[in-house]
């Protein structure tokens, strides 16, 4: 059984792999705006470039759970995230609303993948 942990801290680590599956911790804006849409677009940068240094990508998520704010903000949402999913290899997904960790964030999204 191999399990690895990638940039972690004292609370959490941002990425574990485990044999063949991925799984990232809950992802927010770097340099969060008031725009979901643009925070939006920032997270999925972060994950797939966490996914590239695990050696995997987009096209192989199994899940992903995303969570808003405030879920009319799901059509900006969307539309970052329509235009980023690869066609053909959509997960399965849940979205949900919630209060997430500090006020600056709108939308946190947790992602797992195969390698």
């Amino acid at each position: 059984m191999s399990i690895q942990r990638f940039h972690g801290g004292p609370r959490m680590s941002q990425m574990v792999v485990h044999n063949d599956t991925v799984y990232l911790a809950g992802q927010v804006a770097n340099t969060p705006s008031p725009d979901v849409e643009a925070q939006t677009r920032e997270i999925l940068g972060q994950i797939d470039a966490l996914l590239a240094e695990a050696g995997t990508s987009k096209s192989k998520i199994l899940s992903a759970t995303i969570y808003l704010v405030d879920i009319a903000t799901f059509g900006a949402m969307n539309k970052a995230w329509e235009a980023w999913v690869e066609p053909g290899n959509t997960p399965a997904r849940a979205t949900v609303e919630a209060r997430l960790a500090a006020p600056e964030y709108l939308v946190e999204i947790q992602v797992i993948a195969a390698k």
